[in-house]
């Protein structure tokens, strides 16, 4: 799974990006979007896209997690929104990997992940966070990694070298978003 990664300030400003892929199942951690040569910028529309929905979702649900908040279909990409008392907002772009038709036979959609299969819950919970981006186990993990980047986010922002609103460079702070998404994603 390809993962993008955005902290946008209360203004909507660019804070911090990542591309990363998946390090579970055999991923190598390289992100590998369906659309290489314009991932980069497609990737930022279409967290863009996804503020509007962000910000109704944030009246409405009372926790700093909000899940699952929007699909891109053209891309197959969902985004997941995270926010902070100081109104940061933190979005994760999440791509399965694209899978051959073969493997996709006759289950239908999403019937596969709600019956569930004898083979699939001996399985590692992190190829079913590859299989079904709207899992439970896959929120749990987009959960928790968010929570762990929250807590580099606070002790970055109370670093006295580092002012409101300005985007973050840090070199640490880089290796530890990408730490988290091996730890969790």
């Amino acid at each position: 799974m390809s993962y993008y990664f955005t902290i946008l300030s209360p203004t909507d400003t660019p804070l911090f990006n990542i591309a990363f892929g998946t390090s579970k199942g055999g991923g190598d951690g390289i992100a590998r979007f369906r659309f290489p040569e314009t991932a980069q910028y497609m990737n930022q529309f279409i967290i863009h896209s996804s503020l509007d929905i962000l910000e109704e979702a944030q009246w409405t649900n009372g926790g700093m997690y909000l899940k699952h908040i929007d699909t891109y279909p053209p891309a197959a990409a969902y985004i997941s929104a995270f926010l902070t008392p100081s109104g940061a907002r933190f979005l994760l772009l999440h791509q399965p990997p694209h899978l051959p038709s073969s493997t996709s036979t006759g289950s239908g959609l999403g019937s596969s992940s709600l019956l569930g299969s004898a083979g699939s819950t001996t399985r590692a919970s992190s190829s079913s966070v590859a299989a079904n981006p709207t899992s439970p186990q896959t929120e749990e993990a987009v959960r928790q990694f968010m929570n762990e980047v929250y807590e580099n986010y606070v002790k970055t922002a109370m670093s006295p070298f580092y002012k409101q609103g300005m985007e973050i460079r840090s070199p640490v702070f880089r290796t530890r978003v990408t730490a988290a998404g091996k730890k969790w994603l």
